[in-house]
């Protein structure tokens, strides 16, 4: 341990009675005089004075948060500080304050003053005080801030509590006569205990727990001490007093050494926070700072590593196991060496040599075996089994365990370096390397040395190879010179190097540490490196003992880049012993490869057992015992050798050259490489040819590897076997390619290929291959089974002849799949009409139970067209399929116009006129005369009715709405707005308003009807039935006509489209405006007169009576009419046109060309943009009739 000054001030003519450094080490408090001082704890120049006391200041301390200060003064105050160095705060005590201690974990400031002591915390307003018995003199809190121990003048140590409570009580032996004058807690978090240290006047220094326990007995002091004091982690303790010096000791009180003498006494030390710093106050106002260095004092030999320890203890530590081992000297050891079984400890005042208890190479107990009690002088220290060598300069002597001196060598120049290189017991050898180069060999033994080598240069380190064949020196250049000891020539020499050792088990191999790297060199190749921190100072193996600041562990270095070096020069024997030091598997691996490579069986047999290999150390024993048999061809070794590895074309060649032949051609069948066994033998041979086809098809049979078999079938020809395997594995990349390569005329295989396709679900592989057959039913089949569609479709565009194939099975899969409205055109595209009436029933079914009436209403409607294909088709059905027409177009129409009611009643808000609705609910019940369809509610529709004949002043006809009503089962939802109804409606008049009547007049016989007429939707007077728009179901002005028996459909349309002559060429003038396939009927101007009119004469002709008489027209009333005033129903046979003759023609009525249906234009036209298509068939405006 040396110290070194860091910096020194001095205080004229003032006492520095304390210090305090501040938690980060940055500042130094002291007091001294009238002031408190603040340092820069680096250079010792002065920051700030503070001023505020008015007597000279004893005392400061710094709080543990590093917030703030507190100083103490003979004027009674105690002053609290910032860390900015500002007062914050100031109270007093009755007496002089004699020192303060911050609670390093509450920050709770304890004050002590000649008579009392006070605790003090920032969120306290007074100070609370306790008063003893006798001065203190010191004062310190534990680690935990539970407990704070009191010094005092009676030679008394008080230990309190935080609420300064009395805990424990330890009286020193001298009392008054030894007044305690400093203490201090041990800071270290190892310790399980708090250690108290304790320093009197009675020069003692004393350790106690926190239970009043004395540690130890008191170790006497020469000196009276003033202050005490621990480095941050407790290992050491500095103290000074009055011999004018700080002195080091170790934790347990033993002195290890003066840290700085000074002029007067030394009145404050303390340690800088987590340094080596230590800065001291003396009575004549000096202040100085040291830094305190502490040397590595250690020793190793091999795999043993002995180092100091906190000064006063040796930790051996065996680099391989790791074990450690500590040996506590109490004394401050100074040098160590270490030797085999022996370890020597040179402490103050003797040597110790211990030895080991057995010779166990893993034991780690030693026992003391010699004492050798005197002081001795020396810079370097080596024992020897039976002898210590003490190096003094130029001197080396040498002293048995007795302390008796036998020899001494005296040096021509300064020893630089020395290490004992073994030998027998009592007969070691030593290297010794001197300042003048020169490099000696001294036998213990021998009084004469032998000189080995002069260089020109200092020596910084030395070691000599495990045969001591070679030396390896570093200069002071930091360069390794090799040297062979026997001729002296250098061998090589390598920069950057600062410390060097030969591997102990391997006499090529040396490594060398330098500039972070470590360095490994076999023989003379080139240097292999790698990074590293630290000193190498051994090598062991595959090991490197390397030294770091204090640490020496044991690195393992895999030496696998010289065993590779070795390997490239073929040197086999010195790779395989490179590789024993510790080399991975796959260096193994590649050694016994190429040794075996290198015909080395020997080596090759080595490293294959390392690695376990049975397969290759069968190989190496059966080329033996034919070597033993006489066999020298090294080429057919070596041709073996190369079939085992995997390099089979440079195994035949060798073969080929040995003339063994059957050998490579064997080799190549039983590794079924047919192909190379063919190139082998070339076209020339066909006897061997005949033999590999045989072989390769018996093989394949056989095999169990399905790929190549399948491969070798395709290369004989053998397409179906290849293509069962290959299906058979779902390869199906390799089966599209064998289907490609086929000829179309090879059905079966193809047709194979196509059903292995199908099976492994590759629809496109399987298309492409019935394509290329032309098999265009199978390609159907597929498509569906597959359920490509629009690949079906496209293929039945293309041949009709597979229309059923497709549609059918595409109809019967939509319905599966509840598609059904594409299921039932698919059915219609079939030709099942039967199975599309069926699909339809299903849907308006489900319609109906679901209250879609609207769809229910289209589903009907559809449902009658399909019937009247059926009639058109077959003669059977004709009749009963005309009735299901008839009956389905009238539900068509009565779920079309519920829906609006069931919307009315069921929903918050409707889209319909009040006008709308009325009309809606009258046509409704109007037709409801007979069986009512399942989903219409007559209660809905009487509801709607009345509320809306309500509206619009029917009062007559609410009335008789709501007394049917009461004839109904009525939900609770209506029943109370009925029965209120019921009664407000007997307070309006019992009529019908005039223009709701007048609504409802014959075109025919202009005969007004009631608005409700149970017998349906006729003229009460002609029974003509009423025409309805079918969308606001208002009575159009139509009166439907029939032909005379002798007329066809073509004849009145010719004799309609002649052109009528008029009589007035200013008269009326019909617009016929034809919209695509609408029919629309327009008034230009003006009316002709109705006498002339031979229609309107034929119908007041035949009206009246009780049963009705329709309207027939003969050829020249045909001829007569307008084409403008006619609209026509062109129903598809069998069923008959139906004709309309417009009695308004300023009225426009537009009628659908797909349901017949009839429309004010308006109304048509609305809708239609509305929807896009009619609102009743919901055909598209854009489809083509």
């Amino acid at each position: 341990m040396r110290a070194v000054l860091a910096w020194k001030e001095t205080i004229r003519e003032q006492c520095v009675y304390d210090l305090a450094f501040k938690p980060d080490g940055s500042q130094l408090i002291i007091a001294a005089g009238l002031r408190v001082l603040v340092y820069d704890a680096t250079d010792g120049s002065i920051i700030q004075p503070l001023k505020g006391h008015k007597d000279i200041v004893y005392c400061v301390a710094y709080a543990k948060d590093g917030k703030r200060f507190a100083s103490g003064s003979a004027d009674k105050s105690i002053i609290i500080w910032t860390s900015k160095l500002e007062g914050i705060l100031k109270y007093t005590h009755n007496d002089s304050i004699q020192c303060v201690a911050y609670n390093p974990v509450t920050h709770q400031l304890a004050s002590c003053s000649s008579g009392d002591f006070g605790l003090w915390s920032p969120e306290q307003k007074s100070v609370n005080k306790h008063k003893v018995s006798s001065k203190i003199t010191c004062c310190g809190w534990t680690n935990d801030g539970q407990y704070l121990a009191l010094g005092m003048m009676n030679g008394v140590v008080s230990i309190r509590n935080k609420n300064g409570e009395e805990k424990v009580k330890i009286e020193r032996p001298g009392g008054s006569s030894s007044p305690i004058w400093s203490i201090a807690w041990n800071p270290s978090k190892d310790e399980h205990n708090d250690i108290l240290a304790v320093a009197d006047w009675g020069q003692k220094l004393s350790f106690y727990q926190l239970s009043g326990k004395q540690i130890g007995k008191d170790r006497t002091l020469t000196y009276d001490p003033c202050c005490v004091g621990y480095f941050s982690k407790g290992e050491y303790i500095v103290m000074g007093g009055s011999d004018k010096q700080a002195s080091l000791y170790t934790k347990d009180g033993v002195r290890l050494g003066t840290v700085g003498e000074q002029n007067s006494w030394v009145w404050t030390c303390r340690v800088k926070p987590d340094s080596n710093f230590v800065v001291l106050g003396c009575q004549d106002g000096t202040i100085a700072c040291y830094q305190l260095i502490f040397s590595t004092v250690h020793g190793l030999y091999k795999d043993r590593y002995a180092y100091r320890d906190s000064m006063t203890d040796v930790i051996v530590q065996h680099l391989i196991t790791e074990q450690k081992v500590r040996i506590k000297c109490r004394e401050l050891v100074k040098k160590i060496a270490i030797y085999r079984n022996r370890l020597a400890i040179q402490l103050p005042e003797k040597i110790l040599i211990y030895e080991l208890y057995s010779d166990d190479s893993s034991d780690m107990h030693y026992r003391v075996k010699e004492k050798i009690c005197r002081k001795f002088e020396c810079n370097l220290l080596v024992v020897c089994s039976q002898h210590i060598i003490l190096c003094q300069e130029k001197r080396l002597q040498c002293l048995s365990f007795n302390s008796v001196r036998e020899k001494e060598w005296v040096m021509e120049s300064l020893i630089r370096y020395i290490k004992v290189i073994g030998g027998p017991p009592g007969r070691e050898g030593l290297l010794v390397g001197l300042k003048n180069g020169a490099i000696l060999k001294i036998f213990v033994d021998n009084p004469f040395p032998i000189t080995l080598l002069k260089l020109t240069t200092s020596v910084r380190c030395l070691d000599m190879s495990a045969s001591r064949n070679k030396l390896a020196v570093v200069d002071e250049h930091n360069t390794l010179l090799v040297y062979d000891i026997k001729s002296k020539e250098l061998l090589f020499q390598e920069p950057n190097a600062n410390s060097v050792a030969w591997n102990t088990q391997c006499e090529d191999m040396l490594c060398f540490s330098g500039n972070g790297y470590l360095n490994i060199k076999a023989c003379n190749f080139p240097v292999h490196q790698q990074k590293m921190q630290g000193f190498m100072v051994g090598y062991n193996g595959s090991k490197i003992f390397c030294l770091h600041v204090y640490s020496m562990s044991a690195v393992e270095v895999p030496q696998s880049a010289p065993m590779y070096q070795y390997l490239e020069r073929k040197m086999f024997k010195e790779a395989y012993q490179i590789a024993c030091l510790g080399v991975t598997d796959s260096d193994w691996r590649d050694l016994a490869t190429e040794a075996l490579e290198g015909l080395d069986f020997e080596t090759a047999k080595k490293a294959f057992i390392r690695i376990r290999d049975l397969r290759y150390l069968e190989l190496i024993n059966s080329i033996e015992e034919r070597k033993k048999r006489g066999e020298n061809d090294n080429d057919l070794f070596l041709a073996d050798v190369y079939a085992y590895q995997g390099k089979f074309h440079e195994a035949a060649r060798l073969y080929k050259r040995t003339g063994h032949e059957s050998r490579a051609l064997s080799m190549y069948t039983d590794l079924r490489m047919f192909d190379y066994a063919k190139e082998f033998v070339g076209v020339t041979d066909p006897k061997s040819s005949r033999m590999l086809m045989t072989k390769q098809a018996d093989w394949a049979k056989s095999s169990r590897e399905p790929r190549a078999a399948a491969e070798m079938y395709l290369s004989a020809g053998e397409h179906l076997k290849a293509i069962d395997i290959i299906g058979e594995h779902g390869w199906a990349d390799m089966l599209i390619d064998i289907a490609r390569k086929l000829d179309k005329a090879e059905r079966e295989p193809l047709a194979k290929c196509a059903l292995h396709f199908k099976r492994l679900k590759h629809h496109g592989y399987a298309s492409e291959t019935y394509s290329k057959m032309g098999d265009l039913k199978a390609l159907v089949h597929l498509h569906v089974e597959t359920l490509h569609w629009e690949e079906a479709f496209s293929l039945v565009e293309k041949h009709p002849q597979f229309k059923n194939d497709v549609f059918v099975l595409y109809a019967q899969w939509l319905a599966e799949n509840d598609r059904f409205e594409e299921a039932q055109k698919a059915f219609h595209k079939a030709g099942l009409q039967n199975e599309a009436v069926k699909v339809l029933e299903q849907l308006t079914q489900n319609a109906v139970v679901e209250n879609r009436f609207n769809d229910a209403g289209y589903y009907y409607w559809m449902l009658s067209m399909q019937c009247l294909d059926i009639a058109k088709e077959s003669e059977e059905q004709r009749g009963e399929m005309l009735k299901k027409f008839e009956r389905f177009q009238h539900l068509a129409e009565l779920y079309h116009v519920y829906r609006s009611i069931q919307r009315y009643t069921d929903e918050p808000f409707s889209s319909h006129m009040p006008d709308t609705l009325f009309n809606i609910c009258r046509f409704l019940l109007n037709n409801l005369t007979k069986d009512i369809p399942p989903g219409i509610s007559k209660v809905n529709t009487l509801y709607a009715l009345a509320k809306q004949s309500r509206q619009l002043g029917a009062y007559k006809l609410a009335r008789y709405a709501y007394e049917k009503l009461q004839e109904l089962h009525i939900p609770s939802r209506f029943q109370e707005s009925i029965e209120l109804s019921c009664l407000t409606i007997r307070s309006k008049p019992f009529h019908d308003k005039e223009d709701l009547i007048e609504g409802m007049m014959c075109y025919r016989c202009s005969t007004n009807n009631p608005l409700l007429n149970n017998q349906g939707s006729v003229c009460i007077n002609c029974r003509q039935p009423f025409i309805y728009c079918a969308s606001s179901y208002d009575v159009l002005p139509l009166v439907q006509f029939y032909l005379e028996e002798d007329i066809s459909d073509e004849d009145a349309l010719s004799l309609i489209d002649l052109e009528v002559p008029h009589t007035d060429q200013r008269a009326a003038r019909w617009q016929d405006i034809d919209n695509g396939d609408l029919q629309s009927l327009r008034m230009d101007e003006g009316l002709d007169d109705e006498e002339e009119d031979p229609f309107t004469a034929k119908m007041s002709f035949e009206q009246g009576g009780s049963n009705f008489v329709p309207v027939k027209v003969s050829r020249p009333v045909l001829r007569a009419m307008s084409r403008r005033d006619v609209l026509i129903k062109r129903w598809p046979r069998p069923l008959k046109w139906e004709y309309f003759r417009s009695l308004l023609p300023e009225v426009s009525i537009t009628m659908c060309p797909t349901c017949f249906k009839m429309f004010h234009s308006e109304d048509y036209e609305l809708l239609v943009l509305q929807h896009n298509c009619c609102p009743y068939c919901r055909r598209p405006i854009d489809e083509p009739n």
